[in-house]
């Protein structure tokens, strides 16, 4: 048995298309690849992540202008998602064991008007702007001043199960934006929409301040509709501690402490202060910004950026690993900013383990699901299997 796991979510780093990416209009998609062959042309040079190449990343997915170094010391492998879709959600809850069968619902022409007056009235608002799919961003450039000058909040959504709702901090209230958002969230459970997501912004164009969505984001989730591997860890007096927005993704359930953060350079000072003052227990983690900050806005430089810094942070964080840690990296989906469009993308997900114990290279291959990350997680803490899904701890000589 050991006794602590840092399981690290690199939100949106997928590794390579699925068998059924075409169903979901994601064929070619690669995000860690095409970024990797993008910067290399780019720049010339290529992604600068030892750390990673160390731990195998390159037998995963080709890292263009890259080689394995001579002595890989991590297992290695990737992963299929069983659940029908490719969001946050889905790719977190089938990870610690609850696979999404029954897809959540999506509005891509947006919300029903009955739907939309019934949260107006609710929540006393003179009204809403947007109602359709659209780009974060590019809504609150195209209505932030509107909305500023009505009061009226901003409503839209993406391919994803999810209602969003963008507002200003300061002109609509950080608070006001929270409390409406709860009331959504009541009616999405009714609608079978997977999150509700308040999306606070500031400044002013007017004013020569451009507008900028900020780190007070919060995201609502549907409750599980089932048991986790972190419940089972609770009910086992096992330590479970969330970095980021993993509270917020499981409602809660399953995470008796969490640690909010303001995007990947806090979560990963937070996971560096943790492994200093905490001994034992999961650490579960989760690095926003890939995704909300550069897969989203197709930011190949940004992205490229962002993965250099974490594997510098990597880096730190194995040295202050004993024999008794266990380290696994993974992703929820992938959000390939080299494809078109602005979504997310069908995508293997890295499965890279690490403990000082087993230093060598391990090829653990293509995993059948998300969940055996999570089997393995509760049987690394407990000695015991799980049977949602298939532990890889034996072959990395841990169990």
């Amino acid at each position: 048995m050991l006794k602590r796991v840092i399981w690290i979510v690199m939100d949106g780093v997928g590794v390579g298309e699925t068998p059924d990416a075409r169903e979901f209009g994601d064929t070619g998609a690669n995000t860690l690849g095409n970024l990797a062959t993008a910067t290399l042309k780019a720049r010339g040079t290529p992604l600068q992540i030892p750390n990673l190449l160390k731990l195998g990343t390159s037998l995963v997915t080709p890292i263009a202008g890259t080689t394995a170094p001579a002595q890989v010391i991590g297992t290695h492998g990737k992963a299929l998602e069983q659940s029908t879709g490719k969001d946050t959600t889905s790719g977190h809850w089938e990870m610690a064991g609850l696979v999404v069968k029954d897809p959540f619902a999506t509005y891509p022409d947006g919300f029903a008007p009955e739907i939309i007056d019934r949260w107006v009235r609710e929540n006393n608002l003179p009204g809403i702007l947007g109602n359709k799919a659209a780009s974060g961003t590019e809504i609150i450039e195209e209505l932030g001043r509107e909305h500023m000058a009505t009061g009226k909040p901003i409503v839209y959504t993406s391919a994803d199960s999810v209602w969003q709702v963008a507002a200003h901090e300061e002109s609509f209230g950080l608070q006001r934006l929270y409390d409406v958002c709860k009331s959504a969230r009541k009616i999405c459970d009714e609608m079978n929409i997977s999150r509700v997501i308040a999306r606070p912004f500031v400044g002013n164009p007017d004013k020569g301040m451009p507008f900028k969505r900020t780190y007070n984001r919060k995201d609502l989730a549907q409750l599980p509709f089932g048991r986790t591997i972190l419940t089972d860890l609770v009910d086992q007096k096992i330590p479970v501690l969330g970095v980021g927005k993993i509270s917020n993704i499981f409602a809660g359930v399953g995470i008796p402490e969490n640690i909010d953060t303001k995007g990947n350079t806090d979560g990963l000072r937070v996971v560096l202060e943790q492994l200093d003052s905490r001994k034992s227990g999961l650490i579960y983690v989760n690095l926003i910004d890939f995704d909300m900050l550069y897969g989203h806005r197709r930011d190949i430089p940004g992205f490229a950026t962002a993965m250099e810094e974490f594997d510098i942070a990597l880096g730190k964080i194995m040295g202050k690993m004993s024999g008794d840690d266990l380290l696994i990296l993974t992703a929820d989906h992938g959000n390939d900013p080299t494809y078109r469009g602005t979504d997310h993308t069908r995508e293997h997900v890295p499965v890279i383990a690490y403990s000082p114990r087993a230093p060598r290279a391990i090829d653990i291959g293509v995993r059948k699901s998300f969940s055996d990350m999570g089997a393995t997680v509760f049987e690394a803490l407990t000695s015991s299997p799980h049977t949602a899904g298939k532990s890889f701890l034996k072959e990395m000589s841990l169990s």
